[in-house]
């Protein structure tokens, strides 16, 4: 049986577990597992706890809680609360308890300590540029557990460390801790320190912030302030669950009544500055690395942030035409990851934005590497057909000639594809 005084036995166990490890698992039903390179791993104690019951998990959330009695009414009014949790010079948590059929979970964050800059990051050098932006609106975008939240972090920091000017955070919970340099930093918490993340940005426009940091876009007020904000020579980073730059954009505007929507592309198309969209996709070797689509702003975008996308005037395509700025869409980093040989091609394919673009430029890589873009392997032909292959084939060709894949090529089909006439079947 588990103890509240056990709490942090148990972490200390579960981080020296494996490797790398990014996030805890606590589930009726299951082992405390541990997530290690994107796959959970079950993690077993002495004596041995097959699977938690909900009194243990309750006990955990509870000790987890530490008695905040904010928390414990957002967790039963809502069904879910996020707080820190803070192990002394060892780790730091971002943590989720929640409710699934009546029973406790809890999911933990490990967030590290050290905030890494952003060359250690890996991240493109268009990101440095965000932190020298005076006013507007940057969004960092992506899935839960895509690294949000590290990338504002190396911006900050930049902030921090290049620029004298008072700073203010409201997080849901503070994360990453910003040591003094050159700028004074104010990092306030969700539930402990403010209601709701509007009620904070309108607090944080009366302490005479340069940059403030909103934790995320929930609703249409927090968007609002937001707006207010940065049209008042504020800088506003902020993230929003969105896979695209695209999308993002159409997000925000989504929050509006239709009668607001005119007014609400007017005032996003004049403050919004950036937006970085990240997914993090598993790498050759083990880990994962991060593709990012980056959007800035000139007159195309705000036209159509303005007046919406048409056929030939969508934010992807006028990203994809903007790469001498720095800008580029996830397909275009991902093309470069793969020809970097961080990922694999099925990767590629999988977390690409457009599946057709995606595997021209795949196709293209190969050939310029000079390797063999021909799909189909281990075949031989039906016994009675070589004939009615050789007929399919010009002379001077045969199916084993390394020119059949240019003269296919030449004939429109696609190289994985075989001639008419041809019966291919596996190879036994």
């Amino acid at each position: 049986m588990l103890h509240l005084f056990h709490l942090e036995f148990i972490l200390d166990k579960l981080m020296s577990s494996a490797s790398e490890v990014s996030d805890i698992n606590m589930t009726v039903g299951h082992p405390i597992q541990v997530e290690s390179g994107g796959e959970l791993i079950p993690v077993f104690f002495e004596p041995e706890i097959k699977s938690l019951t909900a009194y243990q998990t309750e006990t955990l959330a509870l000790s987890l809680l530490r008695g905040n009695r904010q928390l414990i009414g957002t967790l039963l009014d809502t069904g879910a609360c996020d707080l820190s949790f803070n192990m002394e010079n060892r780790a730091r948590f971002r943590v989720n308890i929640f409710s699934q059929q009546g029973r406790y979970s809890i999911v933990m964050r490990k967030i590290e300590n050290y905030i890494k800059s952003i060359e250690e990051l890996g991240l493109p050098d268009t990101v440095a540029r965000l932190s020298r932006e005076k006013n507007g609106i940057i969004l960092v975008t992506g899935a839960t557990g895509t690294g949000k939240t590290t990338t504002l972090a190396a911006i900050l920091d930049q902030i921090n460390t290049n620029m004298s000017v008072h700073v203010v955070t409201l997080e849901d919970p503070v994360e990453f801790i910003h040591p003094p340099k050159m700028s004074t930093f104010n990092q306030r918490e969700l539930g402990l320190d403010f209601r709701t993340f509007s009620e904070g940005l309108r607090s944080a426009l009366r302490q005479a912030p340069k940059v403030i940091l909103v934790g995320e876009m929930r609703d249409r007020e927090t968007v609002e302030m937001a707006l207010s904000a940065a049209e008042t020579g504020h800088l506003v980073f902020s993230t929003l669950h969105t896979v695209d730059a695209g999308t993002t954009v159409n997000r925000i505007i989504g929050l509006f009544d239709s009668d607001e929507e005119k007014l609400i592309r007017v005032r996003l198309a004049d403050s919004l500055r950036w937006v970085v969209s990240q997914r993090l996709l598993p790498k050759v070797g083990g880990g994962r690395v991060a593709a990012l689509e980056i959007m800035g702003s000139n007159l195309i975008i705000k036209d159509i942030i303005t007046n919406g996308e048409e056929a030939e005037k969508t934010f992807y395509h006028s990203i994809a035409g903007l790469t001498a700025m720095g800008w580029q869409t996830f397909d275009q980093h991902i093309l470069d990851l793969y020809r970097q040989k961080l990922i694999q091609e099925d990767v590629a394919l999988t977390y690409s934005s457009k599946k057709t673009i995606m595997s021209r430029g795949i196709d293209t890589i190969k050939a310029e590497t000079g390797e063999s873009i021909y799909m189909v392997k281990d075949l031989s032909l039906e016994d009675g057909d070589e004939e009615q292959a050789a007929d399919a084939l010009p002379p001077e060709l045969s199916a084993a000639d390394p020119g059949f894949q240019q003269h296919a090529a030449q004939q429109g089909q696609h190289p994985g594809q075989h001639t008419q006439g041809v019966k291919l079947h596996s190879a036994r």
